[in-house]
């Protein structure tokens, strides 16, 4: 019985415990943030483009980590800078170069997550024309992209570096439709901006109507334009059947960069490189295999995660567990750190407040006695011997009510032995007895 009274002096000796703990878990909860959300909104490009495909094979990537990836079809790379901007979405595939007219504080809400792949820049020619470059292209009938597209920013970059303004028939258009006027032979000549796998260019490069050209000064160009890349492309890599194209040729390509706003939860930047890693490690006809996605060359500020997840790989709990289970596990340990080192000086601290509080209820008792040795010691006592004594014996039977553990019952015990000590001097006093009472070493009363 008394082992279980001694539980319940500890519990009611550390009540204070509890308030102080749940207010620094209340803190860490606060402190934590949020679970990363497992919708996401990417902004792609037209139908049947390569962004389209690219952003279905991350979608059908991330759905096996629980991620929701919506598609947002648009007219091409700057409506997705726009969206991005607004808000609506919160990655998107973008061209670079067509970021050169935005302005600094609109750049400053966006950071480049790395380069998904080259996407190069086609001109295809009717058979029978010798085109070698821009220039070759005065007085010609020209599809240059579509209204508002990557591939329209980058040609009129290229057209007024060459100084080409309004001579010749330049057509705003692109995709299936320039692609059909050329082979139709209402053009004399048509850009595209695509990966080389994409149906539309394996059509072109099937037709022996069209042909592909390159740009005879592409490494002018590249210094010119630094968010331009040249690339070789081989004899008949298009398409071996019509070996087109009919000889090495360099084209220009921009580069297909995933961005990100200040809406993107910073844990799922790793989560979505890795996925692009996987959706582009088999590479394709100009990439080799497991060579995107990179950091560099950026046209935009990376972000600091996409910068770690390149100089060190995926966070080290991704690699082992599903992402939901260790993005919950590295937030906790990011703030369970500082948590214990707030509760081990606490719980340091419980033992000697325990201690004080238990002999609290034992000294508080003392300052009755203490009263009482001033009067004695300063001689106002005398006729007040019995007012001391009754004092006294109401001290004495409300420590019969107190409660400490066993552990601490000596002390309980000598404050009884020097309560019957005082109150032995009292009646000698009031009695005219001579005081043969003191205190031994053991802190005992005793008589002399």
């Amino acid at each position: 019985m008394s082992k279980l009274n001694d539980v319940k002096l500890f519990i009611k000796g550390h009540l204070w415990v509890i308030p102080i703990v749940l207010l620094a878990a209340g803190l860490f909860f606060w402190a934590l943030d949020p679970a990363p959300p497992d919708r996401l909104k990417m902004a792609t490009g037209g139908t049947g483009g390569g962004y389209a495909d690219f952003g279905e094979r991350l979608k059908a990537r991330l759905a096996e980590d629980d991620i929701t990836l919506e598609l947002v079809p648009t007219s091409g790379s700057p409506e997705n800078l726009q969206q991005l901007l607004r808000k609506d979405v919160q990655i998107a595939l973008v061209q670079s170069g067509t970021e050169l007219d935005l302005a600094p504080e609109e750049r400053r809400h966006l950071t480049g997550l790395g380069v998904m792949y080259r996407e190069p820049l086609w001109l295809f020619q009717r058979e029978g024309l010798d085109i070698e470059d821009i220039g070759d292209l005065r007085g010609l009938s020209v599809a240059k992209g579509a209204a508002g597209t990557g591939t329209e920013a980058v040609v009129e970059a290229l057209l007024r570096a060459n100084g080409i303004g309004d001579e010749g028939d330049w057509q705003a258009i692109g995709g299936n439709e320039a692609a059909s006027a050329l082979l139709d032979g209402n053009l004399d000549a048509a850009f595209f901006v695509a990966p080389p796998q994409n149906p539309l260019i394996k059509r072109l490069a099937a037709d022996p109507g069209v042909r592909l050209t390159g740009f005879s000064r592409s490494d002018a160009y590249r210094a010119h334009f630094p968010f331009l890349t040249t690339v070789r492309v081989p004899r008949g890599l298009i398409d071996l059947a019509s070996d087109n194209p009919a000889r090495d040729i360099t084209t220009l390509s921009p580069l297909a960069t995933l961005v990100a706003n200040n809406t993107l939860h910073p844990a799922l930047t790793p989560l979505l490189l890795e996925a692009a890693r996987d959706v582009l490690k088999a590479g394709n006809l100009l990439d080799e295999p497991n060579q995107y996605p990179q950091a560099e060359p950026m046209t935009f500020r990376l972000g600091k995660e996409a910068d770690n997840y390149y100089r060190n790989g995926p966070p080290y709990l991704q690699r082992y567990l599903p992402f939901k289970v260790a993005s919950l596990v590295d937030r906790w340990i990011v703030l369970l750190i500082p948590f214990i080192a707030i509760l081990i000086p606490l719980f340091k601290s419980i033992s000697p407040l325990y201690t004080w509080r238990i002999r609290s209820r034992i000294y508080k008792w003392y300052q009755s006695l203490r009263d009482v040795e001033e009067e004695i010691h300063k001689g106002t006592i005398k006729g007040n011997e019995d007012a001391r004594l009754a004092d006294l014996k109401r001290v004495e039977d409300e420590l019969s009510e107190v409660e400490v553990p066993l552990s601490y019952s000596h002390e309980l015990y000598q404050l009884h032995l020097h309560v019957r000590y005082m109150q032995d001097r009292l009646r000698n006093l009031r009695d005219g007895t001579p005081d043969r009472s003191i205190i031994a070493e053991d802190g005992n009363p005793r008589d002399a």
